[in-house]
């Protein structure tokens, strides 16, 4: 099959590249040429436009930083695509979002699959991260070696819309896990522990989460770098907020992690990276979170 890729960001860049190790056809575009050097490097093609690359390709992925990007390309590529194409989008959006730019893909014939990841930037590289499709059975089964070259483990969550509640969920665990390792660490430290021994001592503990393993050893190294930043936390936040509501789920850890995502915004801009709402804590209190041996980026 000869996929397109649209959107090289971090997480797409990295997804492209698994595809192109696995065998497959790929073209790829984004706003930003030199973020496809690499791949065109490894024998992807370059189409100079959404709708250049659509009217190429079976069926097109999209991996955009907003709902808005993601409608505004879907525009573009819907007229050229070819009969029969499928449109996979692995944005992270709202349920309203994937339902509404359902239909609009519908009347124009194309069928979609929701596909987000969870797991990290490093896990993409490595083909390891987690794809979470929604949408008919079929259209999973016909994209399942795609996923299975992007990731390790492939869970169907159900019809179109399943999948953006689990993914927000998902990433609002880990946002509450991430304030949660920042206020241990800072507890090791200030009651005198070492802080390379507290972080392994809780990484074998029943404390333990994803999160102090990977973003936890990030903040101790000082670089903070995950590859995600304080405003793609917001949006993601705000997403399940809006389910709590419309669910009727009090989400009081996940009110006041967006309210220390808001703070952190204020202090060190949006595009800062997420785990700096750990430097709060440290900036607050004077009393930084260093440990030696820890890395600058997960591997």
């Amino acid at each position: 099959m000869h996929y397109g890729y649209i959107g090289l960001g971090n997480l797409g860049a990295n997804c492209a590249g698994c595809l192109l190790r696995a065998g497959f056809d790929l073209t790829v575009s984004d706003v930003n040429r030199a973020a496809a050097e690499g791949l065109i490097g490894m024998g992807a093609e370059w189409a100079d436009s959404a709708a250049d690359l659509a009217a190429r390709v079976d069926h097109v992925i999209t991996c955009l930083p907003s709902p808005a990007v993601s409608e505004r390309v879907l525009a573009t590529i819907l007229p050229a695509m070819k009969p029969g194409a499928s449109w996979i989008e692995m944005s992270t959006l709202g349920r309203d979002d994937v339902l509404r730019l359902a239909k609009i893909a519908e009347a124009a014939g194309v069928r979609m699959l929701e596909l987000p990841v969870t797991g990290g930037v490093h896990l993409a590289a490595r083909g390891e991260i987690t794809m979470l499709p929604g949408g008919d059975a079929d259209l999973v089964d016909l994209h399942r070696p795609a996923m299975e070259a992007m990731g390790n483990r492939v869970f169907h969550m159900g019809p179109l819309g399943s999948s953006a509640i689990i993914k927000v969920i998902t990433n609002m665990l880990a946002f509450i896990h991430l304030k949660a390792c920042g206020e241990a660490l800072m507890l090791a430290k200030r009651g005198g522990l070492d802080l390379g021994q507290a972080w392994h001592a809780i990484a074998a503990s029943s404390g333990n989460s994803f999160v102090h393993e990977t973003e936890g050893a990030l903040i101790l190294n000082g670089s903070y770098d995950i590859a995600f930043s304080i405003d793609l936390a917001l949006k993601d936040l705000g997403f399940a907020l809006g389910f709590g509501r419309e669910f009727g789920v009090p989400l009081d850890l996940a009110a006041m992690t967006n309210q220390t995502y808001i703070a952190a915004k204020a202090a060190y801009g949006g595009e800062a990276q997420s785990p700096m709402i750990a430097k709060l804590l440290e900036d607050l209190l004077g009393t930084d979170l260093r440990a030696p041996g820890f890395p600058a980026r997960l591997e």
